[in-house]
């Protein structure tokens, strides 16, 4: 499973980075590159903006460029939702993700899986999972090994505390979390922000997946601003109080390889500043 043997961290962008040239997908990859940055991520949040047709030249592009290249789903999904035919979009959408990305070359796809909406939290659990087998169980059936990932998410309200995801990647193939540190320190109005913390963070991760869970990591560290209610919005690192300096260092510590993407709103100057972090 997942393409990629990674033998170190590699840090990267949520998107295009800003002062591309001519922003389109294949600019940002090489400009990721000519950056000093590892891996970008295809941004599909709003629709999979990438044809069939394009996704070869992406895929031959961040092999050229040395860039590994990771996805993130539409915002547009709920697999607990109580309609239906809104499970079956969310589905849909899933799948179309995972084929564009898996055809591009990247090795995983996040996502923000759905919501509690009132209802008792094992019961939500029960409903993400039957909808993710089944998503899997199409993906293996098209020979698409793309690691499917949901992701820790910022708000109370949002499926997706670690233990679950943790929980449902240890019962399930393919399936992966996706650790967004930012949305564990804005969920927890504050919390998971010290070097004590982040360590039981890796701590659980390795516990509950083995060594694999932190040797082929899909995460995100940006800065946030939360409140009570948890995730407002990304900040640029500077002007949060997310501690990545510690973060970092921990991922260090536990020997973590694989790729940490940057969602800050100034993308490539954070990530930059991650990386140069990690490497001081």
């Amino acid at each position: 499973m997942g393409h990629i043997n990674f033998s170190h961290l590699l840090f990267g962008t949520a998107g295009i980075p800003i002062s591309t040239p001519d922003r389109n997908t294949l600019n940002g990859i090489r400009h990721v590159n000519e950056l000093g940055l590892g891996a970008m991520e295809m941004e599909f949040v709003h629709s999979v903006n990438i044809s069939k047709e394009a996704a070869p030249l992406v895929k031959q592009q961040a092999l050229k460029s040395d860039i590994a290249l990771t996805c993130h789903g539409q915002y547009f999904i709920n697999l607990n939702s109580k309609e239906t035919e809104k499970i079956e979009a969310s589905k849909k959408r899933i799948l179309n993700a995972a084929r564009i990305a898996n055809a591009c070359g990247a090795w995983s796809l996040c996502f923000h899986a759905g919501f509690y909406q009132g209802m008792e939290k094992g019961q939500v659990y029960h409903q993400i999972k039957k909808q993710i087998t089944e998503i899997i169980s199409i993906l293996k059936k098209e020979g698409n090994s793309i690691w499917i990932r949901p992701e820790t998410t910022g708000k109370g309200t949002q499926f997706g505390d670690l233990n679950e995801l943790l929980q449902l990647s240890a019962e399930l193939e393919q399936i992966m979390p996706c650790i967004d540190f930012s949305h564990l320190h804005a969920r927890s109005n504050g919390k998971y922000n010290t070097k004590e913390e982040f360590k039981q963070v890796l701590a659980l991760v390795e516990k509950k997946l083995g060594k694999n869970g932190l040797q082929n990591l899909h995460a995100h560290a940006s800065g946030i601003a939360y409140g009570e209610k948890g995730e407002k919005h990304h900040l640029i690192l500077k002007e949060s109080d997310f501690n990545y300096k510690d973060l970092l260092k921990t991922l260090k510590e536990f020997n973590a390889k694989g790729v940490i993407i940057c969602e800050s709103p100034n993308i490539e100057q954070d990530a930059l500043l991650l990386k140069k972090t990690y490497g001081s």
